[in-house]
């Protein structure tokens, strides 16, 4: 859920003046920024993790925590910051937001696809006595096939990070924020700095996904966070731990130019080995197929749960579009409704 906020923290006042914000919204911006750290710091691979992989589960965890946000930023739209609708840029969410739906759709798209390989590879192992290389090589022509609405993530990635440092329509927002009664501009302030933590957020995980889908790590973003959003030259309550987050990913992957999702690469590698053998006219034995067997339905229930994450976050962005286009429409009617009484009169 973005608004065309360009860059908003040059709009903030000075974090002295935030005195003379009511205490509600001060609340409200440190509650979420304090949840929104939390959920990021829950991401850091731990010292166990930093073996070079993207791990599945890690996927999962990833999903869940944007799904989470996104619910969270959505409630403080509507219900705790609820902003009249003619000061939301209505035009540019809707771009935006379609991007993001089309990322979830993206991933969807893949994951069912390496799902079809797993489909292949049970296929393969269907038989007790025998292994199938015919569909092992169905597998591997299949897992060499490119997702196209993959590889174009990272370039649509890359430009939305750019649209963040670009304060062009905040110029705009000054003129008007001027206007604005006081209510409404803290209220605008503190929607505006959430926002852009939750698009922080969400564009450097996509960035992940997009380069453990597409097996580059040159996809994965790194995001700087504005320093006009620095008051007193303070940092935001997540801008360590976001930080760390993309060190430590960036730090795991500095050296290689591929990135590899690990539970796929254990699965290859096992098939691999069990291929070999059967070529070399040896029967693999049940200490080698039947944990490969085993790894293949993991990876399948892993890979559906992580869609189903996904879905989740489909679901909240669609819901909170939803909720904006019927905003407009009941804005449009009454203010018709108002010209056609003037009119009258």
């Amino acid at each position: 859920m973005f608004f065309s906020c360009g860059n908003p923290f040059k709009a903030l006042l000075p974090k002295k003046n935030n005195a003379c914000m009511s205490s509600h919204l001060v609340s409200l911006l440190n509650n979420f920024e304090t949840s929104l750290r939390v959920s990021i710091a829950e991401l850091v691979p731990k010292d166990d993790d930093k073996n070079g992989y993207i791990t599945v589960s890690w996927m999962i965890q990833a999903m869940h925590s944007l799904c989470e946000t996104h619910q969270a930023i959505s409630t403080l739209m509507t219900t705790d910051v609820d902003l009249p609708v003619s000061d939301m840029e209505e035009s540019m969410y809707a771009d935006i937001s379609s991007k993001l739906l089309e990322f979830c759709n993206a991933f969807t798209s893949e994951m069912a696809r390496l799902n079809h390989g797993n489909m292949l590879l049970k296929s393969a192992f269907s038989d007790p006595d025998e292994v199938s290389l015919w569909h092992i090589d169905c597998w591997r022509q299949h897992m060499a096939s490119k997702n196209p609405r993959i590889e174009n993530c990272g370039e649509v990635l890359s430009s939305l990070v750019e649209s963040m440092n670009d304060d062009h329509d905040l110029r705009g927002l000054k003129k008007k924020v001027n206007k604005k009664k006081k209510k409404q501009y803290e209220e605008e302030k503190v929607l505006m700095r959430a926002l852009y933590g939750v698009k922080a957020k969400t564009l450097y995980i996509f960035s992940v996904f997009a380069a453990a889908f597409s097996g580059s790590s040159e996809n994965i973003l790194y995001i700087n966070i504005r320093k006009e959003m620095k008051e007193d030259e303070e940092e935001v309550p997540w801008e360590k731990a976001f930080m760390e987050l993309q060190n430590v990913i960036m730090n795991t992957f500095l050296s290689n130019r591929f990135m590899v999702i690990k539970d796929v690469k254990a699965v290859e590698s096992g098939v691999e080995m069990v291929y070999a053998a059967v070529q070399e006219g040896s029967v693999p034995n049940s200490l080698m197929v039947e944990p490969l067997k085993q790894s293949v339905m993991v990876l399948s229930e892993r890979f559906d749960h992580v869609s189903k994450e996904t879905s989740c976050l489909f679901d909240t962005v669609n819901s909170a579009r939803d909720a904006l286009f019927e905003r407009l429409r009941t804005k449009y009617e009454y203010e018709l409704a108002e010209s056609n009484v003037a009119e009258c009169r």
